[in-house]
């Protein structure tokens, strides 16, 4: 409900309201005993000039008020009796829009200078010129005028005040929820975690020692908790972070790959393009999708090799991940949890995905994120 955001809308009613004020003076001066001479052209035109200035009210209503304030006692001295509706009309965009002091000295200098203006007419009588002054300014007008305009930037104030109050309750909400859940995970997961990992590393390191063969099986296990201990890290970390810590991000991919190849997969990265300062949210996303494609083919894949390919272009990052797994084309598959998180995260920025097998077998996972410079 900001009042400096202006859509087409609102400048067609100020428009309408400014073109239908200056109508009316022009139309009440007008109707009045006046000749064409050199001194009503001038008046007919500040009344009209005095109408159409309050299509900037939202914009500059300071400036509007001094403007239609001027009018109104220009008109006047030029013997126009016409009450001061425009000047009104800038009375109370001004006190909405919080240029209470400015209106207030604006107006005692209006109620002093109409009569003055009145006199300057041709009134030789005093009195018949403050009547002819409160006529064009009525002080309850004034009045009504501001208290309206008050009322509304008030409102207005409020309303602001309880829309930020709620984003900062539910931000606070969603802080101690995220981390209510990473104490849940830590207490009730990493200990056991920890727990097969160390008993795994110690009976694969037992059996080594005493020259046995290591079961297959036993290895699986023992790479299972050194990767779930990994992620379960990272899950928490991306729960505590505050903030205060840097994000991971494009930078951290080389990261993501050197890890995969000490599990054996012979993984390669390629990046191209000139690398641009790119927005927070766009580099962790990246990061989280060369991640899981990783996961993914290490767990599932059975592959040999992956390349991890970034094209950095002016308006986008484009990512592709390859493998030469087991999947194919007429391999049904159900999407998991991993690749839908990698849908959410891409969709959320405006970007596309495609994960499928390819039709020479393995599988590639591409996306483009577009990428604002103005951001």
């Amino acid at each position: 409900m900001s009042t400096g955001r202006f859509g087409v809308g609102a400048d067609l009613r100020d428009w309408a309201i400014a073109a239908g004020v200056a109508a009316t003076l022009l139309v009440t001066g007008l109707s009045g005993q006046h000749s064409a001479t050199n001194l009503d052209l001038l008046g007919y035109a500040l009344l009209t000039a005095g109408g159409l200035a309050l299509t900037a009210r939202r914009r500059a209503p300071v400036p509007v008020l001094t403007v239609t304030g001027l009018c109104a006692v220009g008109y006047q001295a030029a013997g126009f009796d016409v009450p001061a509706v425009a000047y009104l009309f800038a009375v109370y965009a001004a006190v909405r829009a919080g240029h209470r002091t400015i209106t207030v000295a604006a107006s005692v200098t209006m109620l002093a200078a109409l009569p003055l203006a009145a006199l300057a007419s041709g009134l030789h009588d005093t009195g018949e010129a403050f009547a002819q002054a409160r006529g064009a300014l009525e002080l309850a007008w004034l009045i009504a005028a501001g208290a309206a305009g008050e009322a509304l930037r008030q409102a207005e104030r409020r309303a602001d005040e309880a829309e930020r109050t709620r984003e900062e309750t539910a931000l606070r909400r969603a802080d101690e929820q995220r981390l209510h859940i990473a104490r849940e995970l830590h207490d009730s997961l990493t200990h056991q975690i920890s727990v097969i990992k160390v008993q795994s590393e110690v009976a694969v390191h037992l059996a080594r020692k005493r020259g046995e063969q290591v079961p297959e099986a036993l290895l699986v296990i023992r790479e299972a908790g050194r990767e779930a201990t990994r992620e379960l890290r990272a899950t928490l970390e991306a729960l505590r972070d505050d903030g205060t810590t840097p994000p991971r991000g494009l930078d951290h991919v080389p990261e993501l790959v050197e890890r995969a190849r000490t599990t054996g997969l012979d993984a390669s990265l390629t990046i191209e393009g000139q690398r641009h300062d790119v927005p927070a949210a766009v580099g962790r996303t990246v990061y989280r999708i060369v991640q899981e494609s990783l996961t993914n083919i290490a767990r599932h894949a059975d592959a040999a090799t992956a390349s991890v390919r970034i094209d950095c272009r002016p308006d986008a990052l484009a990512i592709r991940i390859d493998d030469d797994g087991k999947a194919a084309p007429d391999t049904a598959s159900t999407p998991g949890v991993g690749l839908i998180g990698m849908r959410e995260r891409v969709t959320a920025l405006g970007g596309r995905l495609r994960a499928e097998p390819r039709g020479e077998g393995g599988f590639t996972v591409q996306a483009e994120l577009p990428v604002d410079r103005t951001s």
